[in-house]
């Protein structure tokens, strides 16, 4: 039986970017939104309604590979913060271990290594990320953790590094190469177990992820 993929955040910017290209790889793909109407109809996509702060047991079923790519957003307070990207994480990976999952794909951010050393107003968001971060470690799941740094509209170059910038105006990456990274993490033989940061660079992403 072929694989099927379960997008956790497949309405948010990333997931946006990421859903044609699931598609476009012929990956069987399950995209959890609270609201469909948020998500345009493709032909192969499977759109299931469910909310990150509610049960989302029945999203999983069938699954056997899930993308978490949600995030509260930049407008909402801490409490969704708390909500989305820690508890939510949290919950999902939870799920994935009683339901079985061979691999799960986090989607973190440059500074969950070290919350305290991110700018102050940048802490309780990185403390999140850290901690989902842990709960995914901490579980058993075969995972691959990625931690992008400032992330951006631009077009994507299809070309990343792992090692930090000296620059701090060059730690940034657009939102379609992570949709790229998460994309060729998927199609990897077997998952990293491990974290990768990442920002625009110069290497292409399939050589980068197979030197791993």
């Amino acid at each position: 039986m072929k694989s099927r993929t379960l997008l956790i955040g497949s309405s948010g910017k990333i997931g946006k970017l990421l859903v044609p290209m699931l598609l476009e790889a012929d990956i069987p793909t399950v995209a959890m939104v609270r609201d469909r109407e948020k998500l345009e109809n493709r032909e192969g996509l499977e759109i299931v309604e469910a909310d990150l702060e509610k049960d989302i047991g029945h999203v999983f079923e069938g699954c056997d590979r899930v993308i978490f790519c949600a995030g509260s957003g930049p407008d909402t307070g801490l409490d969704k913060t708390f909500l989305v990207d820690l508890w939510g994480a949290r919950k999902a990976v939870a799920e994935a271990k009683k339901q079985g999952v061979e691999q799960f794909i986090l989607v973190s951010s440059q500074g969950a290594d070290d919350p305290e050393a991110g700018p102050e107003k940048m802490r309780p968001y990185l403390i999140a990320k850290h901690l989902a971060d842990e709960g995914l470690i901490d579980s058993g799941i075969p995972y691959t953790i990625v931690r992008p740094g400032q992330l951006t509209n631009d077009k994507g170059k299809g070309r990343i590094t792992t090692s930090l910038p000296g620059d701090p105006d060059q730690q940034k990456i657009p939102r379609e190469d992570v949709a790229s990274v998460l994309l060729e993490a998927l199609k990897q033989k077997a998952p990293l177990n491990g974290i990768i940061n990442i920002w625009q660079g110069e290497q292409s992403i399939e050589e980068t992820l197979s030197s791993l």
